[in-house]
């Protein structure tokens, strides 16, 4: 049943730190960076006004609020954190120590590019490089779904069958710094939705089994030396917590939709008008939001035109990709990242990749657009299904990978 919301005029930080309030958090630490820093600052207010019970560590250092998630996250607290572009980046040692240790962590991450030249607006490159680090990655459209995708977070990466952290990443300034329309659930729908955090058993050293998570009653050891003999066989768990969560992710998304009366596709991916297209594009991330208007005006005109989100980026719904695109003859990949001396954005190849044994295989291109930030207008995107139409009709393409709005 969908419960009655409010609407508030909220940025996508905001939002963020709404959820936080809700959604009965025991520790978050965190050190400000542009575009991220409303986050921290926001529920900051909620904890000084008392309207929170939640221990907020001020950190030195994006390395140290990683850190201190991590060792909350082990001993049994509810984590939370946020980060962007270079502090991403000065987190990337302890990013897979979390993820290797199997702390459910919450990040938020607002995409920003990395210098140099110095640049502090929106691509994607920042998670992107992350995206091998075995943290479940979710990029959102709008401030509404930043509200709700870190509601869900929280239940997905604390699933006793997951145990791995998440990042949900929304667009800096376009997201993050724009007001929106949102509207939120009551506190008591959220804390009741996110529950308490479960632990699934594991068998200690006195042969008992035990809660996951370090505790001096029922000692445990998590994150210790671990060799050739067994380290092989624990990143595999990890990649099973993965494919694991392909299942619970939809899941969730369903349940979650169930009381709000919001769901994202299916939780990984999202289909726009792709029943019949023959020309489609693929993206992450609020330029979608730019793009399904297109398709609109392109279907009005009798172009069969679509458009495929991926939502859920990591783990990556392969098989998924592959049958809503079954039909589609050609397909222009959005990547808001360079691969610097590969071939293609990060998203362009993982579509490529999926696309190559199918049965249809359709013609792919990547089309780079929108670094450091620069806008791509809906007259751009439409060059790019204009694009598409004049490949399809050639039957093959001269350049694989092109760049949206550059000056050569």
């Amino acid at each position: 049943m969908v419960v009655e919301q409010k609407v508030l005029a909220l940025n996508g930080n905001e939002a963020v730190a709404y959820v936080l309030k809700q959604a009965d958090v025991d520790v978050v630490a965190a050190y400000p960076i542009t575009p991220q820093t409303i986050i921290v600052e926001r529920f900051s207010e909620y904890v000084a006004r008392g309207e929170v019970n939640t221990e907020f560590i001020c950190v030195e250092s994006e390395h140290s609020a990683l850190s201190a998630c991590l060792a909350a996250s082990a001993v049994g607290a509810r984590v939370f954190t946020a980060s962007a572009s270079a502090g991403l980046a000065l987190m990337h040692e302890i990013l897979y120590v979390t993820s290797g240790c199997r702390a459910p962590v919450v990040m938020v991450v607002v995409n920003r590019a990395f210098s140099s030249p110095a640049n502090i607006h929106c691509e994607h490159t920042d998670s992107m490089v992350e995206r091998d680090s075995c943290w479940i990655q979710v990029y959102v459209e709008n401030s509404q779904e930043a509200y709700d995708s870190t509601i869900q977070a929280f239940r997905i990466a604390e699933h006793p069958e997951i145990m791995l952290p998440i990042m949900v990443c929304l667009d800096g300034f376009t997201l993050s710094h724009t007001l929106e329309n949102v509207r939120v659930l009551p506190d008591d729908t959220v804390r009741n939705f996110v529950g308490k955090r479960k632990f699934p058993l594991v068998t200690n050293h006195q042969g008992k089994n035990v809660p996951f998570k370090l505790d001096f009653k029922n000692p445990i050891t998590i994150g210790s030396l671990d060799l050739q003999n067994y380290y092989f066989e624990h990143k595999r768990q990890q990649e099973e917590g993965m494919r694991k969560a392909l299942e619970i992710v939809q899941q969730i998304n369903e349940e979650y939709g169930k009381i709000s009366g919001r769901q994202y596709g299916d939780g990984l991916l999202d289909a726009y008008r792709l029943e019949d297209a023959e020309i489609a594009t693929v993206c992450v991330g609020s330029t979608a939001g730019t793009v399904k208007t297109v398709v609109d005006d392109l279907r009005a005109e009798g172009v069969k035109a679509g458009l495929l989100r991926i939502r859920t980026f990591r783990p990556l719904p392969f098989e998924g990709i592959v049958r809503t695109l079954e039909n589609v003859k050609a397909v222009g990949v959005m990547d808001r990242n360079m691969g610097f001396g590969g071939h293609g954005g990060a998203v362009f190849r993982e579509v490529h990749h999926a696309l190559y044994d199918s049965s249809n295989h359709p013609i792919v291109v990547n089309y780079i657009y929108g670094i450091g930030g620069r806008d791509t207008s809906p007259s751009q995107i439409r060059k790019i299904y204009e694009e598409l139409r004049r490949i399809l009709e050639a039957g093959r393409v001269e350049t694989p990978v092109r760049f949206v709005d550059l000056r050569e």
